[in-house]
Order: C-alpha cells, then structure tokens, then sequence
C-alpha cells in the first residue's frame, strides 16, 4: 500500500485527538505525511454568523488544538485546514462530504475518523461525520 497523506478530520474533542494518534502511527509508518483537518459544526457556524460567538476565538481555538496535532506529530509532517461542515446557504453540505472533499482536494490516501458516541453535542460535529465518511470512501478508512 503507498501511502503519501493521512487525512484526520478533527473537532476538538478527546476522540479526535485519538483519532490524530492512529493517524500519526500511520502516516509514520508510511514515511507519509499527516493533514488534520478541524471542521467547525453547526453550533459554531451559527453563532459566528449571528455574532454569539467571536470569530477569532474560534480560530485561536482551533489553531490551540493544531498545536496538539503538532506536539502528538513529532517529526511527521503536519499540514492543516479549517472547514464548516455545515452551511445555512448550501443545504448539500454536510460534515461527512466537507471531509471527502477535502480528502479529495488534498489527495489523501488514507482517512482515519473518530468515531464520537452519539452525544447530541453540537460542538461534536465529526459524529456526524463518521458514518458517512464510512459510507462514501473512495479510499481507505480506519475509524477510532
């Protein structure tokens, strides 16, 4: 198996930063690099947009979770991205098919997805994600 990038969709929580371990294993196993991917849910999207929440503490606390992507990675290469997985204008857009277009667009080769319990939380978007993500892989998928 060729493995050059390991996609891991992140959200914030304890199980994607799991999921960002395997990813890691993977990736150095592989001499591949490793592409976190943070994807914002639907709380968060709107209350940006209706002005509850600050735009930039949201960023600084994704870019606070990339530091622990980073400290986890040691010496694989870590590149990342920010995404909203849900949209109020684009009714298609969902957090699974934010994560294969991403995967698409970075040609991963391999996804690793936490797989959330069900909580109803809405800042857990990537339990949202897994199941589809399952689903709709054009590659390989390790769910944790």
């Amino acid at each position: 198996m060729d493995i050059e990038t390991v996609l891991v969709p992140v959200d914030g929580s304890d199980e994607a930063r799991e999921a960002v371990e395997y990813g890691v294993a993977i990736a150095d196993r592989y001499d591949a690099g490793l592409h976190a991917l943070y994807v914002f849910g639907e709380g968060v999207v709107r209350g940006v947009e209706a002005g509850d929440l600050e735009e930039q503490q949201v960023a600084a606390e994704a870019e606070s979770f990339m530091d622990t992507v980073r400290d986890i990675a040691g010496d694989v290469p870590v590149a990342h991205s920010q995404a909203h997985g849900f949209s109020m204008h684009r009714l298609s857009q969902h957090p699974g098919s934010v994560v294969l277009d991403a995967a698409e667009d970075i040609a991963a080769d391999f996804i690793v997805i936490p797989r959330e319990p069900v909580t109803g939380d809405p800042a857990a978007v990537i339990e949202k994600a897994a199941e589809y993500v399952l689903a709709h892989a054009s590659q390989p998928v390790l769910s944790v």
